[in-house]
């Protein structure tokens, strides 16, 4: 199994290409593959002087691709890293037209309640309308590279 792993290129000008910031990582979807975009979104984040977002970041990469691995239907899954002024975007995109929902797990339950974490860490969260990619928005105080 492999990963593919591409800088995030903006549009560019005929005569200069700049890359911005961030990172996108495409894998074939494994329980393994949580730990790698764990360490993978570390590295990029104590890399571009982001340190003060990394626990909330580890937690939303952690449920969104978990949720991308379980409900995703098997295909390949991406992760997509962006910093801007004051935030990070974190975007999950799998196979699944179904859109992610918040979900009410009783006091036992093992399972349920990711993304009702990410909502309470994030400035914002969200779907695309197509539903096969669930985002947040983490506020940063420190400025990235």
């Amino acid at each position: 199994m492999t990963s593919t792993t591409k800088a995030v290129v903006p549009a560019a000008s005929a005569t200069k290409r700049v890359a911005t910031p961030g990172f996108e990582v495409s894998f074939v979807p494994a329980d393994f593959r949580v730990g790698h975009m764990r360490r993978i979104t570390t590295v990029y984040l104590r890399c571009h002087g982001m340190a003060d977002v990394i626990d909330s970041a580890l937690l939303a990469v952690s449920e969104l691709v978990t949720n991308a691995i379980q409900h995703g239907g098997g295909r390949p899954v991406g992760l997509r890293v962006v910093p801007s002024a004051g935030a990070l975007c974190i975007e999950v995109t799998d196979s699944s037209p179904i859109p992610a929902r918040t979900r009410t797990a009783a006091t036992d339950d093992e399972n349920g309640r990711g993304l009702q974490l990410v909502s309470a860490i994030s400035k914002e969260w969200g779907v695309s309308v197509d539903g096969m990619t669930t985002w947040c928005s983490l506020a940063t105080t420190e400025r990235g590279n």
